[in-house]
């Protein structure tokens, strides 16, 4: 019997994502990355990213001095990166390193994304390739980016912000959102949640959401939205409505929304139609092959409904999206 050789190829390399650490650098922002990109995954049974640190240096001063970070690679492991995360720290006023700027335009010449976490957007813009482009920084930096580098389209009120293969999050809390945005990109929606859940976080905030939430701690009497969200999240299949999800807080649809601006920064009407989108991306994935059937349990209505909200959650249509992530394109 002759042997099939296509059972011999071997698997492809996990895609490699390098975090330059320079000095001064955010312990913060790193750790998201590592806890992202870096851990391995066992209950996924295969590992996602093959993840590096590299720096200028071999000891590195972390910010304010809170410890040295050493034993990691030299600036030539930035040179294989798929994905190259770039340093942010918090003097934004001084220059980045030359051999820093240098691995970044390198890494954007050759087609790596590059990913900026809170000031890391001074480090993209600083190298040059975020002009003409849109981005995202720290709510409290905004000013003096806009001052340096006024040719970049900054969105300085949003969580953060996918320019295709230059993303940026505005810092903090929004670094592990990038970060899952990121895998859900590569892997699809099931691994994401798969991720999040392991970090005890949110599964999805999208991009577009406020920076600064008004009132992160609800005031007595409880005001929190998270029963009214719970209760939503198992009926998204039903014809549900801003007035349904009001009624259900025993609120004006008015209240509703100011609610929910303040505690999730976003409409009710947009959280709604993403966790639709986000469960309509489930199916797929879980191999559920008819779209109408997939609109229909998502909430959604109608396939061309389907086809236009996916597109411009994901970038792709479903059927692209099932080539991508369904199960048929699931690795071993």
């Amino acid at each position: 019997m002759p042997h099939d050789s296509s059972h011999d190829a071997p698997a492809p390399a996990p895609h490699r994502v390098v975090v330059i650490v320079d000095e001064n650098s955010n312990p913060f922002e790193l750790g998201c990355a590592t806890e992202v990109f870096g851990l391995r995954r066992p209950e996924l049974g295969r590992d996602l990213y093959d993840f590096r640190l590299c720096s200028p240096e071999p000891r590195v001063l972390m910010r304010d001095g809170f410890f040295t970070l050493t034993g990691v690679a030299g600036m030539e492991a930035a040179e294989h990166a798929d994905t190259l995360i770039v340093p942010n720290r918090p003097d934004v006023e001084v220059p980045r390193r030359p051999a820093v700027l240098d691995a970044v335009r390198r890494a954007h010449r050759r087609g790596a994304r590059l990913v900026g976490l809170c000031s890391g957007a001074f480090t993209l813009a600083e190298a040059g390739v975020l002009d003409g482009r849109r981005a995202t920084a720290h709510w409290q930096w905004a000013a003096s980016f806009r001052a340096r580098f006024p040719s970049v389209r900054l969105e300085e009120d949003v969580l953060f912000v996918d320019d295709g293969d230059i993303l940026t999050a505005a810092g903090s809390a929004a670094a592990l959102d990038l970060g899952l945005h990121i895998v859900r990109r590569d892997h699809g929606a099931e691994t994401a949640n798969s991720v999040s859940r392991r970090l005890v976080f949110a599964a999805h905030r999208d991009g577009g959401q406020r920076q600064f939430v008004e009132r992160p701690v609800p005031e007595p009497p409880d005001e929190s939205l998270a029963p009214v969200l719970a209760w939503a999240q198992e009926r998204l299949d039903s014809p549900l409505t801003v007035s349904d999800l009001a009624a259900r807080a025993s609120v004006s649809p008015a209240t509703l929304h100011r609610r929910f601006r303040a505690q999730v920064g976003t409409t009710p009407l947009a959280w709604l139609t993403g966790e639709r989108v986000a469960l309509a991306c489930r199916l797929i994935e879980r191999g559920e092959r008819h779209l109408e059937v997939v609109a229909r349990r998502s909430g959604l209505g109608s396939a061309a409904h389907l086809r236009r909200l996916m597109r411009r959650a994901t970038g792709l249509t479903p059927s692209q999206y099932r080539n991508r992530f369904g199960p048929e394109a699931a690795g071993p």
